[in-house]
Formats: C-alpha cells, structure tokens, sequence
C-alpha cells in the first residue's frame, strides 16, 4: 500500500516524542533536520539572557573554575557580548577583587602590568616578561602614579638600582572608562607607544600599549559588548551554600557582580534552597542562578526558591566524573530539552552547563531550550585562562582542572561537592592539560559564525525562533547509531589537518 503524502512528509520526531522514551541522550546522540533558509546567516539574532534580567548579545558564558575565569576572562567575554563567571575557589575579598578589577575597565584585555615603588630595586624577572611596569607612590594601584619603569632599562643596568633612576614620565593618562576604539584613538593622537588607564577615582587600573591595539586589530571586529545598567561590563561570580558565604555574597553585591551563581555540583538541597531565600531577601536586585540541576523536581525547587537563571548539566563536563563515581546525572540534551521545556513557562533562562566541545553542540543546547552555554574546557588553555603555558610532548598548553578534583579541593571547592564536612574526600573531577587555544576574541567570533550558519540551516533567525521551532514540532530531530555518528565526523583518510578558522 502506497504511503500517504502526509507519511511522506512526517521525516524525524519531535522532541517531546524522542526525550519521553526513558533514553538519556547527549548532544552526539541527536541531529536536527535541516530546515528552510530564508535569509543570510548573518541576519541571524543570538542576543539571549544570561537570567532574568541579565541580556548578553552572546549566549557563552565562562565556567566558574579556577582555570577558566578571572578578571582576564571577564573582561574578554564581557566586551565580546558574552560574560564569565568569576570563580570562589580564593578567598572571598580576592574574588571580589577579581570582579571589580574586571568591572573598572572597558577595555577588552587584563595586561598584568606590575607596580614598583619608586625606591624598589626590581631585576629584569620582575617584570613577569612585561615590556613596562607602573610606578607609584607606594607600588600598588591605589596610590598616586608617579612614573613608568621600562623593562629595557632595567635590562642595561650591571645590577639592579633604585627605579626613580631610570623610570620615565609620566604620560598623559586615558580614562579607564575608554573603551577599545577610544583608547587606540588617544594613543594616536596624543602619538604615544603607551598610556595609562586611571578611574575617575584615581586608581591606576592598566597600562595600554600600540602593541595591544595592534594585537586586537588582528581579531575579529568587537561587536555589542555586554554592560550592566551601570555601563559597566557584565560580571557574574559564584558562591557556595555554606554559612560563611553569605559574607563572600555581600562583598560580590559591593563589588558590583551583576549576577551570582550559586555553585553546587547538586542544586537540590536544603542548602541551596536556603542560600537563594536568604539572597533574595538580602539583595532582591541582583540575580540569582541556581544549580546543577538536570530534572523538572530539581528545577522547580529551586524556581519556586526564587532561582532567576538554572544551570543545566551533572556529570557532563570533560574533567567530571560525577556520574562515574556518584552513579547519577543525566545525558547533556536530554537534560537541556527536559529542564527548559518547564523553566521557560517561568520566565526562567537556562545556561547548558557541560559537554561542550565544537559549535555543532551549541546549536543543539541552544535549540533545544537553552539560553546561553557554560563553558570550561571550550575556553581554557586561551591566552585568557589563568595559568601558565608549559610544553607536554612538544605542545603547548595550560593546565586545566575539574572543580571536582583532589586538587582543587584542598582549595576550598570541596564544598561544591558537600565535601567539606566529611573526613574522607572522594574526587569528582580529574586534572589535566588542554593545548594553546589563542585568544577567546579570536576563536569566539568565528565559532558564533559557525553557530550562525547552524541555526541558518535550522530555518531559525534567533534563540527565539529556534525555541518557537521546537515548541511547535517543527523542528525535528533523530537518533544517531554510531555508525553514523563516525559518518558525521572526518573518516576515510590517512592523514589530515583541521583547522576550523
């Protein structure tokens, strides 16, 4: 018997009908079908949320570990319309001082530049491989600038001397409050090969170089960077659940942390329960993010709590071994497609949190309810992480760790985990290496590009749409064997080479 057209036309399931079958799917498991292109993907919208009232021009965000998210990081992602969450494993006035040094500038680089007192006597190694370094009354930002100390100059002295005795001027300085186009136009104008940046309240808070201007010319143009309602860049940091982060919570509010994550390997906990009723009674304006969480029951506690953002993913990151050792968790889009289908009748953003490693698998989060996509090992080993590069097996690269970790434990983060308590730490992380990605204002745009030609062939010209898409059924989706997920990737050769930009 012949099939009907309407059988015909019926190609794939729609995700309610593939995510009800009891099967935990991660973003390998699924591809979309395409759909029909109607316009250039470069008319293609990604402006999100990050939560509630948290709007990015990006949907990345930068996960809060240790080796992915510092005041470097913040600052790259927040002027590319991104936004990054400054981590906790420090103690509570670094980590604030992590997200005002972030929030003080416009500028989309954090140069490291150190101070020197004016009677300091530093040696060429002091200059931490910095072609200049600042000098103040009392060598920290904080006090009146009074010169610039060259690394040259200390170079060509036989031993190290006092550097009132080689540093120069002074130079006219920027306004911290520049942004990029501002502050290489000061440096021409005013013909400098450097200037430094000063607040309105005197702090010195960098030092802008024609190098660094030369060296962001050759990235991507910047687009619409993230800013708060203070004109600031979007900063989010994380806490934990315990008493003694309700102080760490005030200093992040003083400091001008647009959101907080409330950072939990298990959201679903009295802890975190009473951690965002106490923070939404105590700082009602600022968001509140809660998480993990890869179930409806988990997400609806912690919406009914107060939560104004959820953190999707439990076991799914490349250095986490939760499911591993905890036997629980959830595949990454089952997770996202289930926890957004109800967070979205709540006005409630999703951050897809884990297993993301190429542009493919945010299209997939994202067109499967989420808002934005968290991201670790994405980011770390670019020039933005923290940390040093070192060379493993003749490649070059930075250490990247779970939160999870032995490690990072004895840090503090044990408390993500519920450890802190216990006698005995049972890691639910690993530590290991990932190799030199470059600049995050580099590689992010062209992966938005690659994103932007996803959603292009989804027949989606923006989150939204992309989520009207899958409300409606229209966008469809199948399950992959792996036979065919090996046929999706590069096979057949002997050799080759990827380059994805």
């Amino acid at each position: 018997m012949a099939a009907s057209s309407a059988d015909l036309t019926d190609d794939g399931f729609a995700a309610p009908r593939l995510f009800s079958q009891g099967i935990s799917y991660t973003y390998d498991d699924v591809i979309f079908l395409p759909g029909y292109i109607g316009f250039p993907a470069d008319a293609v919208d990604l402006s999100t949320r990050l939560s509630r009232r948290v709007p990015l021009s990006v949907p990345c965000v930068a996960s809060p570990m240790d080796t992915v998210s510092e005041a470097a990081m913040a600052t790259a992602m927040a002027s590319l319309g991104a936004a990054a969450v400054v981590h906790g494993n420090t103690e509570p006035h670094a980590q604030a001082a992590i997200v005002r040094a972030a929030k003080s500038r416009r500028l989309p680089f954090v140069s490291s530049v150190p101070f020197f007192s004016p009677s300091s006597a530093p040696t060429l190694n002091d200059f931490a491989g910095n072609e200049y370094a600042l000098v103040t009354e009392h060598g920290d930002s904080l006090s009146t600038l009074v010169g610039v100390a060259v690394a040259a100059d200390a170079a060509s002295r036989e031993v190290p001397v006092a550097v009132y005795e080689y540093m120069r001027p002074t130079p006219r300085s920027a306004s911290a409050s520049f942004d990029f186009e501002k502050a290489a136009a000061f440096l021409a104008d005013e013909g400098l090969d450097y200037a430094p940046l000063v607040s309105d309240d005197g702090e010195v808070v960098d030092l802008i170089t024609a190098k660094d201007v030369e060296r962001i010319r050759s990235y991507p143009k910047l687009g619409k960077p993230s800013l708060g309602a203070d004109g600031k860049f979007v900063v989010a940091a994380s806490i934990g659940t315990r008493e003694d982060d309700k102080g760490r919570l005030e200093r992040l509010v003083k400091a001008g942390a647009n959101a907080i994550v409330i950072d939990s390997s298990q959201g679903n906990s009295i802890y975190q329960l009473d951690m965002i009723k106490f923070a939404k009674k105590m700082y009602p304006e600022v968001d509140l993010i809660g998480g993990n969480v890869v179930t409806i029951t988990q997400a609806q506690n912690l919406i009914q709590a107060g939560a104004d953002g959820l953190r999707v993913g439990m076991g799914s990151g490349s250095i986490c071994t939760t499911q591993e050792v905890c036997a629980v968790g959830r595949g990454q889009a089952t997770a996202v497609y289930k926890v957004s289908s109800f967070a979205k009748d709540h006005n409630v953003p999703v951050i897809a949190d884990g297993g993301i490693s190429n542009s493919g698998h945010i299209v997939k989060a994202l067109s499967l309810g989420a808002s934005t996509v968290m991201m670790g090992s994405f980011l770390a080993g670019s020039h933005e992480a923290p940390g040093t590069y070192e060379y493993k097996d003749g490649r070059r690269v930075k250490k990247y760790r779970g939160m999870g970790s032995l490690e990072a434990m004895t840090k503090g983060s044990d408390a993500r985990y519920l450890g802190d308590t216990l006698k005995l730490k049972v890691a639910q992380g690993v530590v290991g290496a990932v190799a030199d990605k470059g600049s995050v204002l580099r590689f992010i745009p062209y992966t938005m590009q690659a994103v932007k030609q996803g959603f292009q062939d989804l027949g989606a010209d923006s989150l939204q749409s992309a989520h009207d898409l899958l409300r409606s059924e229209t966008l469809r989706l199948e399950v992959r064997t792996g036979a065919a997920q090996v046929e999706g990737g590069i096979h057949g050769l002997v050799s080759y080479e990827k380059k994805a930009f």
